[in-house]
């Protein structure tokens, strides 16, 4: 009865969803608050036309509480970003949302998925490992930080066929 009151009451689970135009200030807000160098509202309306980017957006009740953004060419995508509402995060939303993003890029024939991480970001390190991705690289100092010091990536694959 306590589960069901608090999801009622938080506005339901959580649904996964193509995001619109009408998102992109939220998706900005989330980004914002996600990562250091954050997209603008306006970068997300251009990412929201494109027909070679995938965006969906994950909604509970009337709130969207995160997304995730891929850009795909030929049978193969790359997802630019995930971000989960501080707030809601360590719930396993995220883990439900890459999965369903998946899903949905394998409808549309992608075979091959790839990702940039920040090699220190353990729980995002940990979503794409459990979610089948494997390391293949490494970019030395590809993130800048706001104080200048340089942060290494890892690249990261999946096959979905």
């Amino acid at each position: 009865m306590t589960r069901w009151l608090s999801r009622w009451w938080s506005g339901g689970p959580p649904a996964v969803e193509p995001a619109s135009v009408r998102d992109a200030a939220r998706l900005a807000q989330l980004h914002g608050a996600s990562f250091h160098r954050g997209w603008g509202e306006g970068e997300f309306e251009t990412m929201l036309t494109e027909r070679n980017t995938l965006v969906h957006r994950l909604r509970q009740g009337r709130r969207v509480i995160g997304f995730a953004v891929s850009r795909m060419a030929a049978d193969e995508a790359e997802i630019l970003s995930i971000a989960i509402d501080s707030n809601q995060r360590g719930r396993g939303l995220s883990r439900d949302l890459l999965l369903t993003h998946l899903g949905h890029l394998a409808g549309r024939g992608i075979r091959t998925i790839f990702l940039e991480v920040e090699e220190n970001n353990a729980p995002a390190r940990r979503l794409y490992e459990r979610a089948g991705f494997g390391v293949i690289g490494r970019r030395e100092r590809y993130y800048k930080q706001p104080g200048g010091e340089h942060l290494n990536a890892l690249l990261m694959r999946r096959d979905l066929s």
